[in-house]
C-alpha cells in the first residue's frame, strides 16, 4: 500500500478522533482507512492506536509518530499548494482554541469571512476557558486574553484591552455605589478563576498601584458565568473590556471606579514553536491579527 496514503489515513484518524470520521474527511471508505492503519502498524511493528468500542486514542508510540510525521505531511502539502496556488486561499484543517466569551463575541463573527476567503479551509473552533496544552490537544493556533506563559510557543500581541469594574443598576440600587476601591470590601465581588477565598483586584491611585482584597458569594472558572451573574444583579465583577462588548452601552450596566482603573490585558495569538509552520496557519494567523485589531 502507498506509504503516503497510510500517513494521510493515520493523520486523519488522529485529527478526527475515529475511523469513520476520518473516512468522511478523506472521502475513503472506513474499511480503506482501517486497512491503511493496519498496514502502517504492521510495517512499523507497533500499535499506533488504543482501540475500544467507544473511542480511538493514540498510544505513546503513536503520539511520537504523529509529532514527527505531521510536519512532514504539512510541508508536502505546502509545496503542492505553492505550485498550484489560485485565488481560492489556503486549505486543510486548522484547530483554533479561544476562551468561550471572547470566542463568541469576537472570533465566531469572523469565521464566515475567513471561510469565504478560503473555501478549502476547515476550522475546528475550541471554545473553552481552560488554557489548553497546545501540543497535547493538537492546537494550531490559540487566541489568548491575558498573560501568556508558554516558553515553547510563539506569541504575537495584536491588541490590548483595559480592565473594567462593572455592576448592574439593580445591584447598586440595593447596595449603594462604591466611590473608592476600598469600599469594595463591603460589596459582593464575584470572582473569576475558581477562587473561593478572595482575590486582589488591581487599581491605581495618587501614590501608585495598589490592590484591594475582595470576596463574594460566587466564584467560577467561566467568564460567562460571572458575566451573567453580574448582569442579573448578583454582584460586582472585574472584566477585560472585550468580555462586555455587547453590554457596556446599556443604561442598566454601570462601570465604576473608572478613575482608579489602569491595568490592561494583552490579546495575543499563540502557536507552537516549531521549525515548520504550515501556510494555512500563517495566513489564518495574519487574518485574525488584522481582524481582531480592528474589532478591539
Amino acid at each position: 500500500m502507498d506509504r503516503f496514503h497510510e500517513l494521510n489515513a493515520f493523520i486523519a484518524v488522529v485529527e478526527t478522533g475515529g475511523f469513520s470520521a476520518a473516512a468522511r474527511t478523506t472521502g475513503d471508505s472506513q474499511s480503506a482507512i482501517s486497512k491503511a492503519i493496519g498496514a502502517l502498524e504492521k510495517r512499523l511493528g507497533v500499535m499506533l492506536f488504543n482501540r475500544s468500542t467507544r473511542r480511538v486514542t493514540l498510544t505513546d508510540q503513536g503520539r511520537r509518530y504523529y509529532d514527527r510525521t505531521k510536519p512532514l505531511i504539512d510541508e508536502i502539502q505546502d509545496a503542492d499548494s505553492e505550485l498550484t496556488k489560485t485565488t481560492l486561499g489556503v486549505s486543510g484543517l486548522i484547530r483554533v482554541a479561544v476562551s468561550a466569551t471572547f470566542g463568541r463575541l469576537h472570533v465566531l463573527p469572523l469565521i464566515p469571512d475567513l471561510l469565504s476567503l478560503n473555501p478549502g479551509l476547515r476550522v475546528d473552533l475550541v471554545l473553552s476557558d481552560i488554557v489548553r496544552d497546545m501540543v497535547e490537544d493538537r492546537i494550531d493556533l490559540a487566541i489568548r486574553v491575558g498573560p501568556v506563559d508558554e516558553p515553547d510557543a510563539v506569541v504575537r500581541r495584536v491588541a490590548i484591552t483595559p480592565l473594567v469594574c462593572v455592576g448592574s443598576r439593580l445591584y447598586f440600587e440595593r447596595h449603594g455605589l462604591p466611590k473608592i476601591p476600598a469600599e469594595l470590601v463591603d460589596h459582593n465581588c464575584l470572582l473569576y478563576g475558581g477562587i473561593t477565598e478572595g482575590a486582589n483586584w488591581p487599581f491605581l491611585g495618587r501614590e501608585g498601584r495598589f490592590s484591594v482584597r475582595v470576596q463574594g458569594n460566587l466564584s467560577s472558572n467561566s467568564v460567562e458565568t460571572i458575566r451573567a451573574a453580574v448582569l442579573a444583579g448578583v454582584g460586582i465583577g472585574l472584566f477585560a473590556k472585550v468580555s462586555l462588548a455587547d453590554e457596556l452601552g446599556h443604561p442598566d450596566v454601570i462601570t465604576i471606579l473608572d478613575d482608579f482603573m489602569s491595568d490592561v490585558r494583552d490579546i495575543s495569538l499563540v502557536w507552537p514553536k516549531r521549525r515548520f509552520v504550515p501556510t494555512r496557519v500563517r495566513q489564518v494567523t495574519d487574518f485574525f491579527a488584522e481582524a481582531i485589531a480592528r474589532r478591539t
